[in-house]
């Protein structure tokens, strides 16, 4: 939740159709740069190994380890170079439908707030690390850059037919809770994993998640969990074959998913393509 000092910091701003606000750069005091900067320092030393290349050398090309909290003015003036997108400032969440619209004119709308020290290590509403170090870096990739303007506009199409249930589950495990093959290896791309030091090394490394071959209508189907580890991945081979798959109109798809039963994360589905089944151990011990 945003703390009392971020709210009334965003008290006076004029509201905006969009949502964006300014993002007030020069009111950030000098514990919340240094906040900062200890988060970036942890998360890339875990990172390091763990989170796919694009990520890792985004993250360098955009300057992102510059001492303080980043300016999103300037972080976009290089970003929009590279792939047309830019980072607006937003106060809080924004509404399902400016969302999307962001998403689908090249716009990510950025948390300006960051976690106060109490929340170092979690925060549930996602604030400017978990966006702009978990995010904008994969933002850098171009292929990956055309995926989410595309998931932008299917966002607008899928409130109109009511889906927007099953498509929120493919931004869930790709966008903020993807891995990818690299090299022979698992790494991370998803944000929600990127900016946590403990599900970066959970994701990958605990014996207990399912990692499981991407499917677009089998993650349309499947539930997830919003305050805890997942218990199933699912892994992409290419961020090209993201793109191709999920580059559609959905209709077809929104068609069948209807008639089917929804699947519990942690379930394991006849024809899955395992590549590791999870004992589940970490999440019945949370159980106990």
């Amino acid at each position: 939740m945003i703390s009392i000092s971020q709210k009334n910091r965003y008290h006076d701003a004029p509201s905006a159709a969009d949502f964006t606000i300014d993002q007030a750069w020069d009111t950030y005091s000098a514990a919340e740069h240094n906040r900062w900067d200890r988060l970036f320092r942890r998360q890339r030393e875990i990172a390091k190994g763990r989170a796919c290349e694009t990520a890792l050398t985004a993250m360098a090309d955009l300057e992102l380890s510059a001492t303080g909290i980043p300016h999103m003015g300037e972080l976009s003036d290089k970003l929009e170079k590279i792939t047309g997108w830019r980072v607006v400032p937003v106060a809080e969440l924004v509404p399902d439908e400016t969302f999307f619209d962001h998403l689908a004119n090249r716009r990510f709308p950025a948390g300006a707030f960051i976690r106060p020290e109490e929340e170092f290590d979690y925060l549930q509403e996602p604030d400017i690390f978990h966006d702009i170090f978990g995010h904008v870096p994969m933002l850098a990739n171009p292929v990956f850059a055309d995926f989410m303007e595309a998931y932008g506009k299917g966002g607008q199409r899928a409130m109109q037919l009511g889906q927007l249930h099953n498509l929120a589950r493919l931004y869930w495990y790709t966008v903020e809770f993807g891995l990818i093959r690299e090299a022979g290896d698992l790494r991370i791309y998803g944000a929600g994993i990127l900016s946590s030091p403990n599900e970066t090394v959970f994701a990958l490394e605990d014996v207990s998640p399912n990692r499981v071959g991407f499917d677009l209508a089998r993650i349309m189907r499947t539930k997830y969990i919003i305050d805890d580890f997942q218990q199933t991945y699912f892994v992409i081979d290419t961020f090209e074959a993201l793109l191709e798959a999920c580059y559609k109109d959905f209709d077809s798809i929104y068609g069948d998913v209807k008639h089917w039963t929804d699947l519990e994360a942690h379930e394991i589905y006849p024809g899955d393509r395992v590549i590791t089944r999870g004992t589940l151990d970490y999440f019945g011990a949370c159980k106990n």
